[in-house]
């Protein structure tokens, strides 16, 4: 099949267990955009987070999209244009920020391409930041330093102690998307985000039919897409469910499973 579209989750997909893209995945998208293939980068990750990734995959020049935070942001790259975006209600910020406090959990967001918290020291935090490549401030004030509409928060903290205050916190932001991502990540979005969602706009952006678009994915967040896909392909390391949702199941993230796929699946 002649796929246009593209879409790769980052974490455990694109990039193997050192989080890095080995020089054969490499090679193999930067031969599928020269063909007319475009890319999608469809993560969890904040904007800037995802950033670095696509310019390694030099893909501002092949008409590459970036879908960050789970699909409530899409910019197409070729023109840094925001093509669709949802965010979180502004009144919603201080309720975030009284539940963290209330549960003694740690809370972040992303400002200014940095990560913002009022616990620096939140070794979860730090590892949030760390995986993204972006700076990590601290503030005095949570609330006053969320300076502009953000489409996700994330709070912190133990997964055990986590799995027990989930459902409370869920129950006090009813109407929005609440989920962990990680044991000790729990994420805050706005309600009915996910990534199938955001590829269903790029296709009516790009004029690209959903029958000409391949997804890749190793977590739950990306059961959405690959079910929505016309190829949706598992990592061998993905979830149970996750492979049980897709199409086919190629080699790992550690086995160069992103270029096997396009050798296997994409006539060019």
């Amino acid at each position: 099949m002649n796929y246009k579209l593209l879409a790769l989750d980052i974490d455990g997909t694109l990039t193997n267990s050192e989080k890095i893209i080995t020089p054969k995945t490499r090679q193999a998208l930067m031969d599928a955009q020269k063909k007319g293939v475009r890319l999608i980068l469809a993560s969890g990750r904040p904007t800037e987070g995802v950033l670095p990734v696509a310019k390694e995959l030099e893909m501002e020049k092949y008409g590459g999209l970036i879908l960050s935070y789970n699909g409530a942001r899409v910019i197409d790259l070729a023109n840094n244009k925001v093509v669709y975006e949802k965010t979180l209600p502004a009144e919603i910020i201080p309720v975030i920020s009284d539940l963290a406090h209330q549960y003694r959990l740690g809370v972040l967001t992303y400002v200014g391409g940095a990560v913002i918290t009022e616990t620096p020291n939140d070794p979860y935090i730090q590892l949030e930041a760390r995986i993204n490549k972006i700076p990590l401030r601290g503030v005095k004030d949570f609330v006053s330093a969320v300076t502009e509409k953000e489409p996700k928060c994330l709070m912190t903290g133990d997964g055990n102690y986590m799995g027990e205050v989930e459902p409370e916190i869920a129950k006090a932001l009813e109407g929005l998307s609440v989920y962990r991502s990680e044991s000790f990540f729990l994420e805050i979005m706005p309600e009915n985000i996910d990534k199938a969602l955001s590829l269903e706009k790029i296709c009516e952006y790009t004029g690209v039919k959903r029958e000409e678009l391949a997804a890749c994915g190793d977590g739950y967040n990306d059961i959405p897409m690959i079910r929505y896909a016309e190829l949706g392909i598992a990592m061998a390391n993905a979830k149970e469910p996750v492979k049980e949702a897709a199409d086919a199941i190629t080699l790992s993230n550690d086995e160069d499973g992103i270029a096997a796929a396009i050798e296997k699946y994409f006539v060019f």
